[in-house]
């Protein structure tokens, strides 16, 4: 199989300073919210500080939850409804609102311990592929 499948797809972070991390959308834990993110790409906005633990920013996406989660791994990727935001992890926390996860990041999570609240993030697909 490629690495191309309709399961998984690869997009890009990228910081205003030309930062790049790499992702990963999955299909199989969220088909309705993926499905919507992908559709809605290229996304993109100021990031915020979750903690210590995760940078996220705010979309226009309007999905409900699916297979709710309170509990994050570093490297997880997911969708809070309230706010449409997409939350990306660079380490191990359990947040008060349930989630939904949509992903992976696959290459260069330490980067996001980097990023300052109020940088501009582009979310994008990897055309490189």
């Amino acid at each position: 199989m490629s690495e191309k499948t309709v399961s998984k797809v690869k997009i890009l972070l990228e910081t205003n300073n030309n930062q790049i991390i790499n992702c990963e959308l999955k299909r199989h834990l969220s088909p309705k919210t993926v499905g919507q993110i992908m559709r809605a790409l290229p996304l993109g906005g100021h990031a915020h500080l979750l903690g210590n633990s995760a940078v996220y920013f705010e979309t226009s996406i309007d999905s409900g939850i699916e297979r709710k989660k309170n509990e994050f791994k570093k490297g997880d990727i997911a969708f809070l409804p309230i706010g449409g935001l997409i939350c990306f992890f660079y380490s191990d926390v359990k947040v008060g609102k349930a989630m939904t996860s949509i992903g992976k990041i696959t290459e260069n999570i330490d980067t996001l311990s980097t990023v300052e609240s109020g940088t501009d993030l582009k979310f994008y697909y990897d055309v490189g592929e």
